[in-house]
């Protein structure tokens, strides 16, 4: 390991955009498979657990479309409560390998919703699982970790709503539930719709996040700001407008940034050529983050390098990084104060 990885390593930081089912390994998903009979498209009629090359395959895509079908087949493997918890604690190990403090993670209950039939007793033990993975984390590795219930925005507004007002109905009872979140395909939903409900999550005490401008022009990213979207995800076409970016900077709105992410499906043709460097020389709250790992084949600490190597950001700007992870988060302000001293002091 080099010098600059052992610091990267070292320096305590979030990760903000993290899809729990983007986490899943191939190895893990064949451990996965060998436990019920495999769902997934690209195996149809199969009764027998997925090889490891038949796992990597799934993991193959070019473009946006292939690695909405990637993680869509993947998920198709998450059966039970049991397989929850064992994907969300192999998550919680990797992270805190990397140095990782506290992370803020999307669950796809949408899917979870729509794939079970919209049975509303499916997901109590599902989300137990995934608290105890949680719980254990905190326990023996020291890392916290908030939950962020992701609708599909491609799905219905109604299935928008059950996922929002199972958050809210959660959330009492079980404070890692943060917020929520809208995911899906932009260029078959935008955020308009969904104003309500954000509206009604808001009032509930929950934080509203939204990937927006990662398919779509700047427009989508004015659209997430309108209906109060507090965190933008990916945010990449916000470069093709000096005004939006001026505005974001004025808002202090933090991006979530996921570069490997962009370059895999197609959206941005290098690490190189990603905005992240724009973005943070122009003063915006830029966090990185790595998405869907498994999928990408980068998890934080390899973007935090790559950051490095491709974008030339020094020790003190990753050092930036790392404290806008802790700013944009939704710890509170002591967490926050003690990370940031932490951050301070990382040699």
């Amino acid at each position: 390991m080099s010098e600059i990885e052992a610091f990267i390593r070292r320096l305590p930081k979030a990760e903000l955009h993290l899809h729990l089912e983007g986490t899943i390994l191939p190895s893990t998903l064949v451990e996965l498979s060998a436990r019920h009979p495999p769902r997934l498209p690209a195996v149809v009629g199969r009764t027998h657990p997925l090889t490891l090359p038949e796992a990597e395959a799934l993991y193959r895509f070019t473009n946006f479309t292939g690695f909405l079908d990637a993680f869509k087949a993947v998920t198709n493997c998450l059966i039970g409560p049991e397989d929850y918890e064992l994907a969300a604690w192999r998550m919680i190990e990797h992270l805190a390998a990397q140095g990782v403090v506290h992370a803020e993670v999307f669950i796809a209950a949408g899917v979870i919703y729509r794939w079970r039939d919209h049975d509303p007793a499916a997901f109590e033990p599902i989300f137990a699982g995934l608290e105890r993975a949680r719980e254990r984390g905190q326990r023996e590795l020291g890392i916290s970790l908030y939950w962020i219930f992701d609708a599909v925005r491609h799905f219905t507004v109604a299935e928008a709503e059950r996922v929002f007002r199972k958050a809210a109905e959660l959330r009492p009872q079980f404070p890692s539930i943060v917020g929520i979140g809208l995911g899906g395909d932009e260029r078959r939903a935008g955020s308009e719709p969904f104003r309500a409900l954000f509206a009604e999550a808001a009032q509930a005490g929950l934080r509203l996040t939204n990937h927006a401008g990662e398919t779509t022009g700047p427009e989508a990213i004015r659209e997430a700001l309108s209906i109060g979207s507090e965190r933008i995800g990916h945010a990449v076409s916000a470069a093709k407008d000096f005004y939006l970016i001026q505005e974001l900077k004025a808002r202090a709105t933090p991006i979530e940034l996921n570069p490997t992410s962009n370059v895999r499906t197609g959206i941005c043709p290098s690490f190189a050529g990603h905005p992240l460097r724009r973005y943070f020389d122009a003063g915006l709250l830029v966090t990185l983050n790595s998405d869907d790992p498994a999928f990408f084949g980068s998890d934080i600490a390899n973007e935090y390098l790559l950051a490095h190597t491709e974008q030339g950001f020094t020790r003190e700007e990753l050092r930036q990084l790392a404290a806008n992870s802790i700013r944009a988060s939704f710890l509170p302000d002591p967490a926050k104060a003690l990370w940031l001293s932490r951050i301070d002091s990382t040699e």
